[in-house]
């Protein structure tokens, strides 16, 4: 009997060791490479493209075990596009990925064309999306691509807030007919969706409707919007936190729904405010609901050199900065 309660103890213990493990912080990029691995030994018709940059896209572990449906087009993301979608044409799922900033930016008019009008089924996942990119400063920042991709046609937009969902996301849209875009980052991120969460298109993930404000969150903002909403509660001020990952489709009943239950909306994103999460929540709600909307990240400007901190500190995106903002808007 005792030798059994220390076997069940140590499985117990092991168990909390890994869960640990799993929430200790992660970088989306490595749960893309982990998971389209996964996806690869699963499925044939799996592929998966790249443009000089499989080591930080973290495609590399794809390439290496299925070297035959690894295709490494080079600095050429144009044609990485157009090979893409070549291949979807003949049944293939394929998984074209680059930093964020070549793949929207360098090759949008292929995108537009060849992918959306198209409507190839083609999933283009990048990396290295916002400011968090770093030290490699404004000319590898993409701070508008969510806007060009969400203004396309038949053209699905997704930024996932952790590693769990990113894994989630991935699996998801493996299935799913169509173009995506999924937008990953290059720093490591903490863990914040509940372990039983699954990715559902078009829906978003309620942590919890507020009565004073509600905070619709997309990407790393989602971790320093929870930090906000704990910080405005020590203080008696009710603000919900919304992971809104679809930016497109929007999921307009629950936006609705947060709308109507708070005075104000505060949008959170690691991009422009200009055409982001923010300009898709502010034309919904001007036409459906109209209320005072906030728009938290990047103002019309251009990133810079600093770490990822320094960054987000100097462009007022932190939970500091919703904290601020829904104070000052209550008080208005």
């Amino acid at each position: 009997m005792g030798n059994l309660q220390s076997t069940e103890k140590s499985e117990q213990n092991s168990g909390n060791e890994a869960t640990k493990a799993e929430r200790k912080p992660k970088a989306t990029r490595d749960a893309y490479g982990e998971t389209l691995l996964e996806l690869g030994r699963k499925r044939s018709d799996i592929v998966a493209l790249d443009a000089d940059l499989s080591g930080s896209t973290k495609t590399v572990k794809f390439g290496k075990e299925f070297p035959e449906r690894f295709f490494n087009i080079g600095i050429a993301e144009q044609d990485m596009i157009g090979t893409a979608a070549g291949l979807a044409l003949t049944g293939k799922v394929p998984f074209a990925s680059t930093f964020a900033v070549f793949e929207t930016g360098r090759a949008w008019d292929q995108i537009r064309l060849v992918v959306c009008y198209s409507n190839t089924n083609v999933k283009l996942v990048a990396t290295h999306g916002g400011i968090t990119v770093g030290e490699d400063g404004a000319s590898h920042q993409a701070l508008e691509d969510i806007t060009l991709m969400r203004a396309l046609p038949n053209m699905t937009v997704i930024v996932p807030a952790d590693a769990a969902e990113t894994a989630s996301v991935i699996k998801y849209i493996a299935d799913h007919k169509g173009p995506v875009y999924v937008r990953l980052g290059r720093a490591k991120v903490p863990h914040v969706m509940p372990d039983d969460y699954s990715f559902q298109l078009g829906k978003a993930h309620v942590f919890h409707i507020g009565k004073d404000a509600n905070i619709i969150a997309a990407g790393i903002m989602v971790d320093h919007a929870c930090r906000a909403a704990e910080i405005l509660s020590q203080e008696g001020i009710d603000a919900g936190v919304i992971n809104m990952s679809t930016i497109k489709p929007l999921d307009e009943e629950t936006l609705l729904s947060a709308a109507g239950s708070t005075k104000v909306i505060v949008t959170a994103e690691e991009h422009s405010v200009i055409g982001g999460l923010g300009g898709a929540v502010c034309e919904f709600l001007s036409e459906h609901h109209p209320m005072p909307v906030k728009r938290v990240g990047v103002q019309d400007t251009f990133g810079c050199s600093g770490s990822p901190d320094e960054l987000l500190k100097l462009h007022g995106i932190t939970a500091d900065t919703i904290v601020e903002t829904i104070k000052k808007s209550l008080n208005t």
